[in-house]
């Protein structure tokens, strides 16, 4: 039964110079990873696709065609992709295959408003698909490659100062050097510690991704700390300063995403937690943003198709 339904071709998509492109890897099941080629907004996306027919056997079909598809899967809606961008383009009209056959396509300097993303319950994809139209069922392949884009913050990147405040009992102040980072960069900061009559543990800072998807009612939530580290040890003294100087090449970050065609949101937050010898919790946090700045490009990735 599994024979009598098996594809009557194997169909091979393959990129212009892909392998020269830098690569992300990409999950495409819960052991299985992919490495995509990475392009970014206004490259062009061209390649050949080849179709070889089984067996030798003529087969008949109604048309082939290709597509440059951008998509957003969310988990909790599966089966419903919502495809912001769909470039066509007929390969070959009605007609019998015989033998293998290659066919080139081109999609010149295609607009990617977004940055491809994978997240919890979210996944933004941009991928070429091939359909070969037929009576009985259609054929289609697909083939998955990445999007950087760069999307600069304004100008003004104001440092963050903040206070945190128990009557009393502790006054502390923490300035961060700018609000706004990107992904290479160094988090540069101070903790200056004003009233002190807890006895404070120790104290540690963390980045947290939250993603938002969808809208209410039909609204998920979900939080995951990307890294966090312990930035003292021992209870402080009034006057003391804290320095904080923290790395982000290390991390596996995105960009900041706000309202991604209206389906998802990711943010950034530094959270600041003091621990007393009581394990009681005193927090603040901060809103951070993160941007991508443009990254040096290979011959091959500047080399458009034509």
């Amino acid at each position: 039964m599994a024979y009598f339904f098996a594809s009557p071709v194997d169909v091979d998509i393959k990129l212009e110079g892909e392998e020269l492109r830098k690569q992300v890897d990409m999950k495409v099941e819960k052991e299985k990873n992919i490495s995509c080629p990475v392009y970014y907004d206004g490259d062009s996306i061209g390649g050949q696709v080849t179709i070889r027919v089984r067996d030798g056997k003529r087969m008949t079909h109604e048309g082939i065609k290709v597509e440059f598809v951008g998509s957003i899967e969310l988990f909790y809606d599966r089966g419903h992709h919502h495809e912001f961008l769909s470039l066509s383009q007929e390969l070959a009209s009605p007609g019998d295959l015989r033998q293998a056959q290659t066919f080139d396509f081109l999609f010149k300097n295609v607009e990617k408003q977004f940055e491809s993303y994978q997240g919890i319950n979210v996944k933004l994809r941009y991928f070429i698909r091939v359909t070969l139209s037929r009576r009985i069922a259609d054929v289609t392949k697909e083939k998955d490659l990445w999007v950087h884009s760069y999307r600069m913050p304004p100008d003004s990147n104001n440092a963050i100062k903040m206070e945190v405040g128990i009557e009393d009992c502790l006054h502390i102040e923490f300035e961060y050097n700018k609000s706004k980072y990107h992904l290479k960069d160094v988090i540069v900061g101070k903790i200056y510690f004003l009233l002190v009559r807890i006895k404070i543990k120790h104290m540690e800072l963390s980045i947290i991704r939250r993603e938002t998807t969808g809208s209410p009612p039909n609204q998920y939530n979900e939080s995951e700390t990307i890294t966090k580290f312990e930035i003292m040890d021992g209870a402080p003294v009034r006057g003391e300063t804290i320095p904080i100087r923290l790395f982000l090449g290390g991390f596996d970050l995105t960009p900041t995403f706000r309202d991604v065609n209206k389906k998802f949101s990711t943010r950034y937050y530094l959270n600041l937690v003091l621990i007393d010898e009581e394990n009681r919790r005193y927090f603040k946090q901060q809103e951070i943003t993160i941007f991508r700045i443009p990254e040096v490009r290979t011959i091959a990735e500047e080399i458009v198709p034509c």
